[in-house]
C-alpha cells in the first residue's frame, strides 16, 4: 500500500514541477459523445425489445424512462442535459402500430424523423450474431449516402450515435461485429453482422491432412 502511495505522490510532484515550468503539452481531443435512448408510452413489447437492443450495443448510451407522446418534444432536450448526454434516440409509438425513431443532435440539432418498420429483435434471431456486451463495433455505410445533402447529414447523425467514442466507460477493447447502414427504396436498412475470426493454425493443419476443401457456390440472392 505504502508503494502505490508513494507512486501517486511521485506523480503529483511531476504534473506541479510540468505546472511551474510552463510546459505546452499538446492537447488530447476525446470523443464524448453519449446518447440518451428513451421511448415513449404505449410501446409494444416488440418495440420495447428492440430499444433494449439498441441500448446493448451502445455501450456509451443511457436510457430512460418511457415519456409521453403529447408532451412537448423540447422535453427531450431537458432530459438529455440531465443525463449528460449530447445525442437522443427518441422511439415514438403511435396507435400501438408504428413506430418512429427521431434522431437528434441536443440542444441545437439537427434532427431526423424515420419511420420504423421490418423490425427483427435479437431473440426473434435466437441470438444469431451474438457479440460480447459492452464490445465497439466498425460502421459501414452504403456509397449513397455521399449522393446528396441530405443523406450526408443522415450519415454524420448516425456516426455520431453509433460510433463507440474509445474513452467509453463501459466499452470494452474489443471488436467483434459490424453495423451496416445501406440505402434502398429511399429506406434506410440497418444490420448488425459478426465477425468471426478462425485460427490459421487449425486451418494450415486440416489443408496438410487433405480436409481442405473449396466450394464454390452462387449466391441466392444479393
Amino acid at each position: 500500500m505504502s508503494t502505490v502511495y508513494n507512486a501517486a505522490l511521485q506523480r503529483g510532484a511531476t504534473k506541479k514541477r510540468a505546472a511551474d515550468d510552463g510546459e505546452d503539452r499538446p492537447l488530447v481531443q476525446r470523443n464524448k459523445q453519449r446518447v440518451l435512448v428513451l421511448p415513449s408510452r404505449g410501446v409494444t413489447t416488440r418495440m420495447r425489445h428492440l430499444v433494449n437492443d439498441v441500448e446493448v450495443l451502445l455501450p456509451h448510451a443511457k436510457k430512460d424512462s418511457k415519456v409521453d407522446s403529447k408532451s412537448d418534444m423540447s422535453m427531450l432536450n431537458e432530459l438529455a442535459e440531465l443525463n449528460n448526454c449530447n445525442n437522443c434516440m427518441y422511439f415514438e409509438a403511435r396507435r400501438h402500430e408504428d413506430l418512429y425513431l427521431w434522431l437528434s443532435k441536443t440542444p441545437n440539432g439537427p434532427s431526423a424523423k424515420m419511420q420504423v418498420q421490418n423490425i427483427h429483435t435479437m431473440d426473434e434471431l435466437k441470438m444469431t450474431g451474438n457479440c460480447l456486451k459492452g464490445s465497439r463495433h466498425i460502421l459501414s455505410f452504403d456509397a449513397g449516402f455521399d449522393a446528396a445533402p441530405h443523406w450526408r447529414v443522415m450519415k454524420e447523425l448516425l456516426t455520431q450515435m453509433f460510433a463507440v467514442p474509445r474513452t467509453a466507460r463501459r466499452a470494452k477493447p474489443f471488436i467483434d461485429h459490424i453495423l451496416t447502414f445501406s440505402i434502398l427504396d429511399n429506406k434506410v436498412w440497418f444490420r448488425n453482422y459478426q465477425i468471426l475470426e478462425k485460427d490459421p493454425g487449425a486451418t494450415a493443419a486440416s489443408v496438410a491432412k487433405g480436409e481442405g476443401k473449396t466450394q464454390l457456390r452462387r449466391p441466392d440472392s444479393i
